[in-house]
């Protein structure tokens, strides 16, 4: 089973239960929440249990988990009968990430412009 590692870290609180969030979907290597600042009609996030920083740490001893991440996300879009819908990772301050933690937002419900930033 996989444990956050970083006490520090929002999300890793969050996995703990230690910080409330409205979880969509939990099993045992990922999580799903919606989004407290939501940038679209649907917006929830998705999150492996254990502490990666970013998509920059993902490596061959880590990366099945990101595989869970993406077959969360087609799992909860399927059971919220989304079928259009944008999957965003900012890596890095400049990148927009607010939290050290690698993790993916679903946002659906409007239309996606291009380019995003």
């Amino acid at each position: 089973m996989f444990q956050a590692q970083n006490p520090d870290c929002l999300f890793c609180k969050i996995v703990k239960g230690e910080i409330p969030a409205k979880i969509i979907y939990k099993d045992e290597k990922c999580v799903a929440f919606h989004d407290i600042d939501p940038q679209a009609p649907t917006h929830f996030l998705v999150i492996p249990k254990v502490h990666i920083g970013s998509c920059g740490e993902i490596n061959g001893t880590n990366s099945q988990v990101v595989c869970r991440c993406f077959e969360v996300i087609s799992k909860v879009t399927k059971e919220l009968g989304i079928t259009d819908f944008r999957v965003v990772s900012n890596c890095g301050a400049q990148a927009g990430q607010s939290v050290p933690h690698l993790h993916f937002h679903v946002l659906a419900g409007r239309d996606m412009t291009w380019p995003p930033g």
